[in-house]
């Protein structure tokens, strides 16, 4: 499987590098008809020259050889560094893709790097962006970074957290922006860092309201927010945002809230835990000795969450305090009552 996708990526960065490195070299190339009746290339690279080079480098990469690459390029690179030719940002994102089929994506970075903080405005700017968050996504996703550049050991999460949040501040408002901001939000509720989790869906609900991925976000906010809830003693204000969050989600996704169900799921359970933390003031009212205040709470969480087993519990503490009648002592009234007449 993973021969596999190493495969697949060699075939997809082929592809990318074969439209990037040669589309210039194409595009100053014209065919001719010559004498005898035959289509010749004109204006070819010539052998040895910078473009020469680069279009070689790409070849050999697209063949699965990059360290064949690497003797063209790393030398090219030593030597045009001092002149800054145009080419030097097609040759570092050649290198870095070197050195990612070499399975070195750290010092790749460095390549990456190059082009976007020398050369902002190269047609290979966006490409480098979108390497460091392929790169950052397999940090995210648990690979860890090589020791001595042997062993990979040292964690990299963190980089890769950087790194997502680079591509948002590289590429605002772009599609790839987009993707890592969604990415960012949802690796962090799946390692339940739920105050990051909640800043970014947040941050993605205002930074892409028409986003497709806008419905993902609205669920992570939701769940974000009764995820944070510790329990009856503590504030229940994600609870009360979540619960706006949930009616936000059903009148913006109809059908999706019905098929899944959330609306009564998640909805019956952020009902129970506000009607348990009201069950905890209660108590709390009643170990004061202070009754009108225990009773007002109480009533409230019968009118406002009839439905849930905190209801039960409220009915059942109102009983044994004799705010309220329980059905034996409303029968012996119903006797004696009947025994008058009306």
């Amino acid at each position: 499987m993973v021969k596999s996708n190493r495969t697949s990526q060699i075939f997809l960065w082929c592809g990318l590098l074969a439209a990037c490195v040669l589309v210039r070299g194409a595009s100053a190339q014209e065919f001719i008809l010559d004498p005898e009746g035959e289509w010749k290339a004109e204006n070819q690279a010539v052998e040895g020259s910078d473009e020469w080079t680069l279009a070689k480098a790409a070849a050999l990469i697209a063949d699965d050889r990059p360290g064949d690459a690497r003797k063209l390029l790393d030398p090219w690179i030593e030597i045009n560094e001092r002149v800054e030719s145009p080419w030097l940002p097609r040759a570092y994102l050649l290198r870095g893709d070197a050195r990612m089929l070499q399975r070195d994506e750290y010092k790749a970075l460095y390549d990456y790097e190059a082009i976007i903080r020398q050369f902002p405005g190269s047609e290979e700017y966006e490409t480098a962006v979108v390497r460091e968050m392929d790169i950052a996504q397999r940090y995210l996703g648990g690979m860890r970074r090589k020791l001595w550049g042997i062993i990979r050991i040292e964690p990299a999460r963190r980089m890769g957290e950087e790194l997502m949040i680079r591509v948002q501040e590289r590429l605002p408002g772009s599609r790839i922006s987009e993707e890592a901001a969604i990415r960012l939000a949802e690796y962090y509720y799946n390692t339940r860092d739920l105050a990051l989790a909640k800043e970014m869906f947040d941050i993605f609900q205002r930074n892409y309201p028409e986003s497709e991925h806008c419905k993902d976000a609205l669920l992570g906010q939701i769940f974000t927010n009764v995820a944070q809830f510790k329990g009856p003693e503590y504030d229940a204000s994600g609870l009360i945002e979540a619960e706006l969050l949930l009616d936000r989600f059903v009148r913006r996704y109809p059908a999706d809230a019905l098929r899944s169900g959330i609306a009564e799921g998640l909805g019956s359970r952020i009902d129970e835990s506000r009607a348990q933390q009201l069950i905890e003031t209660g108590r709390w009212y009643i170990s004061r000795d202070d009754e009108p205040s225990a009773r007002f709470i109480l009533k409230r969480l019968l009118r406002l969450h009839p439905a849930t087993n905190a209801a039960q519990t409220a009915i059942r503490i109102m009983e044994r305090e004799g705010w309220i009648e329980t059905q034996a002592d409303q029968e012996p009234a119903q006797a004696r009552q009947s025994e008058v007449g009306p």
